[in-house]
Order: C-alpha cells, then structure tokens, then sequence
C-alpha cells in the first residue's frame, strides 16, 4: 500500500482548490453569456409617448392606444380618454379633474397622487392599478372595476357608497371590486 505523505497531500489539496476555482470561474462566464446572450434590449423607451408636465386641457385622446404612455404631472382637466388603452400608463401627479374615461383601460397603471374628481369613470378597469393618494370625489365610478388596484382605505370609504355596476368587458361588480360591505 503506498504511503501518502504530507506532499503528495498538499498536492491533491491544492489541485481540488484549482479545479474547483475554475469551475465556479467556469460555470459564472457561461452564466454572465447566457444571460447577455439572451437579453433584449429595451425599445419601448424610445417609443414611449411622454406627456410628462404637458397642458393637455380639453385634449381628445378617445380611442387612442396609449399603453405605457406618461402623463405624469400633465394637466388633463377634460381631456377625453373614453375608450382609451391606458395600460401600465404613468398618471402620476396627473390632474384629470372633470375628465372623460369611460371604458377606458387603466390596467397596471401607475396613478397614484392622481385627481380624478367629477371625472366620467363609467365601465373604466382598474384592474391592478396603483392608485394611492387619489382623489375620486363626485367621480362617476358605475361599472368601474377594481379588482386587485391598490387604493387608499379612506379612499374605498368613499367610493362604496356610490360603487354600482357591472363592468361590461369584465363582468365584475363595482362594490366587490372594492371590497365594499
């Protein structure tokens, strides 16, 4: 049987610790490849519409696919959005006091900080919108879905008593869209 000694031991160790480095050394270049290999880069910047701290008063935007658009801070007291994809849309800071919206479609839209009072909400989806620090008061919200939106639990308060409908293209309710009792 042959006799190991310190040497040979420290050889063995020190070929496992190379062998072991390249290998993590190895398997992280094939990572970073894989993934620079398979990134695609990102052209909806470019084609975003920005509207960001524009005076779109009494625009009409009826029907027009605006998804992903910014309108951050934008004045839009009666603007006309009815029928309007405003999908994953940045309303942020967005004045939209008296505005048109109905049957639009604010799915994933970013509205928080947002005036909504006396706008037309009728048959609008909110649906996983974010729309904190909102304001809705005298809104019409008949038929608006809600569902899964984050909104201020003050906010649904206020809105409950006036939730009645059914969205059309949703079949959900305005009052359990809300979570109202």
């Amino acid at each position: 049987m042959p006799q190991i000694t310190q040497d040979n031991h420290n050889s063995v160790t020190l070929k496992t610790i190379w062998w072991r480095l390249f290998s993590l050394i190895l398997i992280l270049a094939l990572a970073w490849f894989w993934v620079m290999l398979s990134a695609t880069p990102a052209y909806a910047q470019a084609n975003t519409i920005n509207y960001t701290k524009t005076n779109l008063q009494n625009r009409d935007f009826s029907h027009t696919d605006l998804k992903g658009a910014v309108f951050a801070a934008a004045e839009m007291k009666r603007a006309n959005f009815q029928g309007a994809d405003l999908t994953n849309a940045i309303l942020t800071q967005g004045i939209l006091l008296e505005a048109n919206l109905e049957g639009a479609n604010l799915t994933g839209a970013l509205a928080d900080q947002v005036t909504f009072d006396k706008a037309n909400l009728k048959n609008a989806i909110f649906t996983e919108a974010m729309l904190t620090r909102t304001s809705f008061f005298n809104a019409d919200i008949t038929g608006a879905d809600f569902t899964d939106a984050l909104v201020d639990r003050y906010e649904v308060k206020l809105l409950c008593p006036r939730a009645t409908g059914v969205n059309p293209i949703t079949g959900v309710s305005t009052r359990e869209s809300l979570g109202c009792r």
